[in-house]
């Protein structure tokens, strides 16, 4: 009989346990196993070369973080039956299952507005099936329907271990130490005063610390200028293809891929859908983009060789948006350079926008020595909550450089 509990060797958190058999035998499962080739940042590595890891490390690392908050609020007295362990530490990896190609840069594109969550639970109540009802309590959770509030907040939430694995992940493969958390101690600090997740009051700093790293994460990489552009740019990579599909159009593509150029209405999955989005990963569409930086359209080749080649357009960051005077300007000077009459292909403007901490979306909770709770921003030790209650925008413009 296989060994299936085994350990992991991860270089971000070290030895992970796979301390209940059917995590092993999820892991295992084509559909998980197609994570290993879905990249966790999308196009982060033409920015941050380390940035390869992709959402199997993720998932696995998210995971070792579940175990690690439920062994420590177990020994604070919280009551977790096995079941609910195995349940949650299920829940948070599959939470990515439904991602498609290059993770968020082409969520909504491949399947109209299906959000990798609506496709993540499709997949569940599929592999729930195939394990003959063993997922039931875990797709509780992961609804955030399951009557002990903590296990939904450790999954989903301002403070939840998705969150915990990606920062401290990404940070490490992108080199950028601010965005570097303390998992360890937050996770020490964790507690649970009326079945809701709190964090043990002297552990506020570490809070803040946790909430102001991601909000450097957020605008030193995520949406650092080149790595938006990076995302948007293969967004509109797959709307040109499946324009010229509609055109009729004979574009060369794996077949997987091309299976979601051709057919657009997606209202219900069907068999033949689930089974060509679980053979597609970001494979797939790399080879595409760099078949079509030869094709004969245009624009197409054009934005392909952005990716293939690093070739990015000139990029201006501001906190105001540019004007439409500006924009038209631009596509003017683009269609006479290179002679076209769609140059708004090749400019336009995007925006990025974070709110740090929201006040009213879960707020986290802090508990003092006596058990009474309070949120974090009404803590008289908080030192830097001002800063992040207040949302900010950028507006980012781009246009070929050759126009310059």
């Amino acid at each position: 009989m296989q060994n299936k509990l085994k350990i992991i060797n991860d270089p971000v958190h070290g030895f992970i346990k796979i301390p209940h058999e059917i995590l092993f035998d999820i892991i295992e499962h084509p559909y998980f196993q197609r994570l290993r080739r879905i990249s966790q940042t999308g196009l982060l590595s033409l920015i941050f070369p380390g940035a390869k890891h992709t959402r199997f490390h993720h998932a696995l690392g998210a995971m070792n973080l579940m175990f690690k908050a439920l062994e420590t609020l177990k020994l604070k007295g919280v009551k977790v039956s096995k079941e609910e362990e195995k349940a949650a530490m299920l829940a948070i990896l599959l939470h990515d299952i439904g991602h498609g190609p290059f993770s968020h840069a082409l969520e909504n594109m491949l399947m109209d507005d299906w959000h990798h969550e609506k496709i993540s639970i499709l997949l569940m109540n599929r592999l729930n099936k195939e394990f003959k009802g063993k997922l039931d309590l875990a797709i509780e959770m992961f609804q955030g329907k399951y009557h002990r509030p903590f296990f939904n907040q450790l999954i989903s939430s301002q403070l939840d271990v998705d969150r915990m694995d990606y920062l401290k992940r990404d940070s490490f493969y992108t080199g950028v130490s601010e965005g570097s958390v303390n998992v360890e101690r937050i996770i020490s600090m964790m507690n649970v005063s009326d079945e809701k997740l709190v964090i043990d009051a002297k552990g506020i700093y570490s809070i803040e610390n946790y909430l102001t790293a991601r909000m450097f994460m957020y605008w030193q990489v995520y949406y650092h200028k080149t790595a938006a552009l990076g995302e948007h740019i293969l967004v509109q990579i797959l709307n040109r293809a499946k324009y010229l599909v509609s055109k009729n159009f004979d574009l060369e593509a794996p077949s997987n891929l091309k299976y979601f150029l051709v057919k657009n209405k997606f209202d219900e999955a069907t068999e033949e859908d689930i089974r060509r989005f679980t053979m597609l990963d970001d494979m797939d569409v790399f080879q595409a983009i760099k078949v079509w930086t030869e094709n004969e359209d245009f624009i197409l080749s054009k934005l392909c060789r952005t990716v293939i080649y690093r070739e990015f357009p000139k990029s201006i960051i501001s906190s105001k948006p540019f004007s439409e005077d500006f924009l038209k300007q631009k596509v003017e000077k683009v269609n006479q350079y290179f002679n076209i009459k769609n140059g708004e292909e090749l400019v336009g403007q995007i925006s990025r926008s974070l709110l740090p901490y929201d006040t009213e979306k879960q707020p986290i909770y802090l508990m003092d020595k006596t058990g009474q709770t309070m949120k974090l921003e009404e803590s008289e030790n908080q030192i830097l909550f001002g800063c992040m209650e207040n949302a900010t925008k950028k507006y980012i413009i781009y246009f070929p450089r050759e126009i310059l």
